[in-house]
């Protein structure tokens, strides 16, 4: 085939780079960072066939012209080329079951077009194109009749010698047959889906990198980083590779016991301290619920410290009850029913903030909780108390000497909790909790910065002991929830749990793993130094703008840990903030909204403006989401937050270099005015939170 060009080396003044053409054609090709990158496969366009598709077994792609004229059109084409390639090159040695790959290529293509933004597939709906019409029929996986695929083998020339389908390529198929970026949404529940337009789920972020962002959410969720997308990517490869060779089962269970030992590694804990995945802090919650149930024969109470900063769906939990109206294993249940095989607990909540809106202070707390314990432990029942560390507003309680002082409660039945959800801790803090003999709860999805709904508990030694003992099943409602595969292999109470594998909740967890390698090989004293740097910039423009009004202060209200060691525990991460004008705090409505015109273009509301403007007004800001807080005694109102996260340290330190990293850290600086700016923008522009 002659006049083949590398696609990348294509850059002529022909119709296709014509200037209506070429914003499009970039918006489509931002999306081929989702496509799986290949090692020694090029991809060729072909101006003599300009109608060609062809593959070249684990050296091409050849794409013609007049693909490439319809962007949207080439885009599904070559991800169901690269799609193939990879499955090709994970077959074995002999390189029979090409149909195999026929078969994964085109189920995961179908799932791609389905995430495509609406706009592009209105571009496909009038094309006829037979990889096309395939997708669109999007007719169920065919495993009695291979017939169906013997068309695809057209593309690239192999005749597949299997005649039938393997029943070891069922599972295979089922759970790695799919983009990464859909395994990053998927095996949580209904907030992790994404709109059709924006790309963008509940939380204001996708499961696929969106750079073009300035982001400092992650006191809420973020938008996974090019960095970890492309590592997880890898080891979708990897998986389906070791699937094929050595079992679907076998390579999984190996995959779910390196992430544990990557955790552990990470954070230096010992080999006898447990891990359970979870898809959600949530769900952990309600692991934390059966746990305690199997373990305890008394009446139980939890009391639930931060009761108005934590998941809203916990106290649900913690009695047992489903908190949402479908599960992460995707079974439909009734929000706020009990779950079969819970009993009956009690439930205290102790809130931060008294029936004004006003924070607590730190010695009110420790008093309502030690009054809490000790009057529940007078009724003879097991007390398990959730400790804060940190908040969603960055608060801890209760006070270490609270924790201290309970030792003096006679025949205390006591199990320790702490909600570190955000995990703004160091190894040591997590080694400290575990020493005492606390279950830490934890995600990767906050100021880790991974993909929102991955959830984990530690178990210390002591616990796990215990558990291991107990002859006793879980509640039977949890086979709807968790896969025995999530927990210690070892224990006798998990062995009814389902026979699935949750693929989205190690996807998240093996990116959240990956950011925290990165982020903890940035020297100790630079980590700290940018750390310290960053947040007194943010702090500083907080108090500057006029218009914002911070509702930390008085720290020693708020956090009752205290150090001259320095450590992201006792430092200030997250900045909450009203939003202010005419002297008042906007309602509750005014902030959602302002929330959501920061995370998008506003360019088409200026166009008349200077440029500087129209800039400003294109730039999406993603921040911590809202969170009702009353703005003195009786107006309802609600804040945003702009948070550090784990990547304005690890994406500052390149190549060792010290001055590069500071620079970088303030361009992320820069970035924080920016957002400032916008949101001052708005509010002078009151007719767009109308």
């Amino acid at each position: 085939m002659t006049n083949n060009i590398l696609i990348e080396d294509q850059y002529k003044r022909t119709s296709l780079f014509e200037k209506e053409n070429v914003n499009y054609l970039v918006r489509v090709l931002k999306r081929f960072n989702t496509v799986p990158k290949i090692n020694n496969i090029n991809i060729i366009t072909s101006t003599s066939v300009p109608d060609a598709f062809k593959i070249v077994p684990n050296k091409s792609i050849i794409i013609g012209t007049s693909f490439l004229n319809q962007p949207v059109l080439a885009l599904v084409y070559l991800r169901y080329g690269i799609e193939w390639q990879l499955w090709y090159k994970a077959l074995s040695s002999e390189k029979n079951d090409t149909v195999l790959c026929d078969i994964a290529a085109l189920e995961v293509t179908k799932i791609f077009y389905k995430l495509l933004p609406q706009d592009d597939k209105e571009k496909l709906e009038p094309l006829n194109y037979f990889l096309l019409n395939l997708i669109k029929n999007d007719e169920g996986l065919n495993t009695e009749s291979l017939s169906k695929y013997e068309p695809l083998q057209d593309f690239h020339g192999l005749k597949s010698i299997t005649k039938s389908f393997k029943e070891s390529w069922k599972p295979i198929i089922e759970n790695l047959a799919k983009p990464t970026e859909y395994l990053l949404m998927d095996g949580g529940d209904l907030r992790l889906n994404i709109d059709e337009i924006n790309l963008l789920n509940k939380y204001g972020c996708r499961p696929f990198p969106r750079p073009e962002a300035f982001t400092f959410a992650s006191s809420t969720a973020t938008s996974v980083s090019n960095f970890a997308f492309d590592k997880t990517d890898k080891v979708r490869s990897i998986l389906i590779r070791n699937s094929l060779k050595n079992g679907f089962k076998d390579a999984t269970l190996e995959f779910s016991e390196l992430l544990k030992n990557n955790l552990k590694k990470i954070f230096k804990l010992n080999d006898e301290c447990q891990i359970i995945f979870s898809p959600s802090g949530t769900d952990s919650a309600l692991q934390i619920a059966a746990i305690t149930q199997i373990i305890s024969d008394k009446n139980i109470t939890h009391v639930l410290v931060a009761s108005d900063e934590t998941g809203s769906g916990v106290p649900a939990a913690l009695k047992g009850c489903h908190f949402e109206n479908n599960t992460a294993l995707n079974h439909p249940v009734k929000k706020g029913d009990k779950i079969e095989g819970f009993r009956d607990i009690d439930l205290i909540k102790i809130p931060f903030r008294d029936e004004n809106g006003a924070l607590k202070s730190t010695a009110k707390l420790d008093e309502e909780v030690f009054n809490a314990i000790s009057k529940t432990n007078e009724l003879g029942r097991h007390v398990v108390l959730h400790t804060m560390d940190q908040s969603k507003l960055g608060y801890q309680s209760p006070s270490e000497k609270l924790m201290q002082n309970l030792n003096s409660i006679k025949n205390l039945s006591l199990q320790v909790i702490v909600d570190a959800a955000q995990l703004r801790l160091d190894p040591a803090d997590i080694q400290n909790y575990l020493n005492k003999g606390y279950i830490v709860s934890i995600t990767g999805s906050k100021y880790f910065t991974g993909p929102p709904y991955s959830g984990a508990l530690i178990l210390p030694k002591s616990v796990s002991k215990l558990i291991h003992s107990v002859k006793n099943s879980l509640p039977k409602g949890l086979t709807k929830y968790y896969n025995h595969s999530d927990w210690p292999t070892s224990w006798f109470c998990s062995n009814d749990l389902s026979d699935g594998y949750n693929y989205g909740s190690y996807m998240r967890w093996n990116a959240a793993i990956v950011e925290m390698d990165r982020y903890f090989r940035t020297p100790i004293l630079y980590r700290n130094m940018g750390i310290e740097m960053f947040c007194n910039f943010v702090d500083d423009s907080i108090k500057e703008a006029t218009f914002l009004e911070p509702i930390y202060g008085d720290e020693t209200k708020t956090n009752s840990y205290n150090s001259k060691e320095f450590g992201i525990r006792n430092i200030r991460t997250i900045f909450p903030f009203f939003i202010i004008k005419n002297n008042e705090a906007l309602s509750v409505d005014k902030v959602k909204k302002l929330y959501t015109l920061l995370n998008s273009d506003l360019s088409d509301q200026f166009k008349d403006a200077p440029l500087e403007i129209i800039r400003l007004a294109a730039q999406k800001c993603h921040i911590g989401q809202a969170v009702n807080v009353k703005y003195g005694n009786d107006i309802e109102s609600a804040i945003l937050r702009i948070s550090l996260g784990a990547r304005v340290i690890s994406e500052s330190w390149v190549n060792r270099d010290i001055s590069l990293y500071f620079r970088n850290i303030e361009t992320q600086m820069n970035q924080i005015t920016v957002i400032i700016k916008k949101i001052e923008l708005i509010l002078s522009n009151p007719e767009l939170l109308d």
